[in-house]
């Protein structure tokens, strides 16, 4: 195995996500061949160099990827100081010490995955590989188009604009309406304040899907191995979009505007450049310039 950063070899033992293992060395808290390193970047041999969190010599372990139905009231933080009850507690079957991708609130059940590969939550968890999560809601009434419309086309928050969300009617009664709702972000509390944004009262809230991977069957508290074409799905991430290519206008209609901010005249070789303009101008008032020069009224 060749050199690979130090913070980078830490997530994929399962310490903790990358940027958590960056905290740890600038803490102090990592030794390399028994000394501390407190500077990110250091590099090393996974296969000479012996490395140890808080004294504690790491070594090779089993990576495990681990879907559960996080219920109701249970928190995805390692230490609660209310001493509320932990999702890693549920999974403490698992013989590797795990860890949430990303958060679920406590007030939300449905799907949350934990790992020990650090490289593999962060893949899943950063926003920029826009993996979608899907929450299935039920909410009082029967909302208004108006509101389904404002969550499709995205809500302003305190953070800026939420993404277009994608949104299908279950079931709708007078009572109450059950919808999917798609997103491929997952900021503090987003879906919460989406819905309190449209004035939509909320009665229950599960998240039913990440990526590929479905709750399926699982009842609170219950938790399964994620499947290799589920991890490998979650790894490369949601197909991308086909390159934008702008159709012909149609009969009757114009194209494009002209780009007015691009450069005219000589700087891009435009036969019409100003010199030219100029000279034609020129021509045109020649007559009359002449017809003075001799004489002429």
């Amino acid at each position: 195995m060749s050199e690979m950063r130090l913070q980078k070899y830490l997530a994929m033992q399962g310490v903790a996500s990358r940027r958590r293992c960056e905290e740890l060395i600038v803490g102090g808290r990592i030794d390399v061949n028994g000394k501390p390193v407190l500077v990110l970047g250091t590099k090393i041999d996974p296969e000479r160099d012996t490395v140890a969190v808080d004294g504690e010599r790491l070594r090779a372990t089993r990576r495990f990827y681990v879907a559960l139905h996080k219920p109701k009231g249970v928190v995805c933080t390692a230490q609660d100081p209310a001493g509320r009850p932990r999702a890693i507690d549920l999974v403490a079957e698992v013989p590797a010490r795990l860890f949430p991708i990303g958060r679920l609130d406590a007030d939300i059940e449905g799907l949350l995955l934990l790992t020990n590969d650090g490289d593999f939550a962060q893949r899943v968890a950063h926003p920029r590989f826009a993996v979608e999560k899907t929450y299935r809601i039920t909410v009082k009434g029967e909302p208004d188009g108006d509101a389904l419309e404002k969550l499709r086309q995205g809500v302003w928050l305190a953070e800026g604009k939420t993404t277009a969300a994608r949104i299908h009617v279950l079931r709708k009664t007078r009572e109450a309406t059950t919808f999917t709702l798609t997103i491929p972000e997952g900021k503090n509390r987003e879906v919460h304040r989406m819905l309190a944004r449209v004035g939509l009262p909320v009665t229950r809230l599960l998240r039913d899907q990440i990526g590929a991977v479905r709750l399926g069957t699982l009842k609170r508290g219950e938790w399964r191995l994620l499947s290799p074409a589920e991890i490998d799905a979650l790894r490369r991430g949601p197909p991308a979009a086909p390159p934008h290519r702008a159709e012909p206008p149609r009969e009757g209609e114009r194209g494009p505007p002209r780009d007015r901010g691009r450069p005219r005249g000589p700087d891009r070789g435009h036969p019409r450049g100003p010199d030219r303009n100029r000279g034609r101008a020129q021509d045109r008032r020649a007559p009359r310039h002449a017809g003075r020069a001799r004489g002429r009224p």
